[in-house]
């Protein structure tokens, strides 16, 4: 048995391995080459150091992959979400050779929470994220940036104030208006209630009882599994878990408000509408819309006809979360539209 196992061994050793096996094995070890690389130590992660008008911080990334014109950076949603939903992009970035970075915006996640609302607009969050880049070393050759729900914002917000750094943007499932999100989700979204629920929450955010556990329930019974995440409550995968579970919610109040059916009056982002702006960012932008999605999909679409280098990803079974309920049509989509970009293949 023995003598069999080494000759078998020595056969083994002395075939030739087939040359498109070694185009994918070099792939998989140059992404994985860690030569150079600052985070080896942490597995990827790094505390970048920010600074704010109030003081000093730090925020939370961690890097995945290397790839040298493929690059990254996940903006969460809330105000005050966390990365952990985006870990569905472990199952397709890096079969894609794809680098990415995880990141906690400030009071979010692992980051820093100053709890200070002076910190919480729009023009703050952008200075960071710009600082998050450059601590990163993106740059336009490389740099695509993902924003999904208020991460939508902030990513539209920064391509307009720094375009120049940008190879990509995606938005995703983020309308470029919240006042055009506050009637979809009154007259379309309100609209498909059962009307007896549609009755009970309006009462309940008539008086402000968004803390009655009732609000919740009828929530994650009628609303949440039709436009939020497509399956049953129980059936959440652990990272939308975690991610929801950890929810900043000072910040959340302040900037969003404490309605699940539009932004209400006071808060910060109540008036925030850029879409008569789109026509002058000239990025190659994708937008992602979903059939079933809290965001209007055909909405979504007239973005990307506004945009000047536009495209749009429509997901038929998608909802809020539509890298989870119809993920394969999310990320080859995505995936598409990063190769496309990084080919030269995107009108310039």
């Amino acid at each position: 048995m023995l003598r069999y196992l080494v000759v078998l061994l020595l056969v083994t050793a002395c075939t030739p391995t087939p040359p498109v096996a070694d185009a994918v094995n070099a792939e998989a070890v140059d992404y994985y080459d860690t030569s150079g690389r600052d985070d080896v130590l942490s597995g990827g992660v790094r505390m970048i150091p920010i600074t704010t008008p109030a003081g000093d911080y730090r925020v939370w990334t961690k890097r995945v992959g290397n790839s040298p014109h493929k690059k990254v950076l996940l903006l969460h949603g809330g105000p005050g979400g966390n990365h952990a939903y985006f870990e569905a992009f472990d199952s397709y970035f890096p079969g894609a050779g794809i680098e990415y970075y995880y990141y906690d915006q400030l009071e979010s996640g692992y980051s820093d929470k100053p709890n200070d609302p002076t910190l919480w607009t729009i023009p703050r969050f952008v200075d960071e994220v710009e600082q998050v880049r450059s601590a990163l070393g993106l740059d336009a050759d490389n740099f695509y940036l993902l924003g999904h729900s208020w991460g939508g914002i902030l990513a539209l917000e920064y391509a307009f104030a720094h375009r120049d750094k940008l190879k990509g943007l995606i938005v995703s499932n983020m309308m470029a208006s919240i006042p055009a999100y506050n009637r979809y989700a009154e007259e379309v979204l309100g609209e498909q209630l059962d009307p007896d629920v549609r009755r009970e929450i309006r009462e309940l955010e008539a008086a402000e009882d968004y803390g009655n556990p009732r609000y919740e329930e009828l929530l994650m019974s009628s609303y949440y599994p039709e436009h939020v995440l497509r399956m049953p409550a129980e059936e959440w995968p652990e990272p939308v878990l975690r991610g929801f579970g950890d929810l900043s919610y000072d910040i959340y109040l302040a900037m969003q408000g404490p309605s699940e059916f539009g932004i209400r009056e006071g808060a910060v982002l109540e008036s925030w509408d850029r879409f008569d702006d789109l026509k002058n960012l000239e990025v190659p932008t994708l937008c992602i819309g979903a059939e079933y999605d809290t965001m209007d999909p055909d909405y979504m679409a007239s973005m990307a006809e506004e945009l000047p280098n536009g495209y749009s990803l429509y997901l038929p079974e998608g909802s809020h979360m539509a890298m989870y309920d119809d993920q394969a049509r999310y990320f080859a989509g995505l995936i598409d539209f990063i190769n496309m970009v990084d080919t030269g293949r995107a009108e310039q």
